[in-house]
């Protein structure tokens, strides 16, 4: 297991998450499973972060919903 530095590495990362998301906690692919969890949350707080929008802006999409 290595740090996620590139996009490939995220997007690999991920895949493999997706074969032990079910891993039971204490067993090696539940280690694993853990370990993966952290690296990515790390990658997407670095790489992918979605600016919040302004209160006027969230207040109308918010209506929008509610009375389209």
């Amino acid at each position: 297991m290595k740090v996620l530095i590139e996009e490939k590495d995220y997007q690999e990362a991920l895949i493999r998450l997706g074969d032990v998301f079910d891993a039971i906690p204490g067993t090696k692919q539940g280690e694993e499973l853990e370990r993966l969890s952290i690296l990515i949350q790390k990658y997407e707080d670095k790489h992918c972060y979605i600016k919040l929008p302004e209160p006027i802006e969230a207040i109308k999409f918010r209506e929008e919903q509610l009375y389209a």
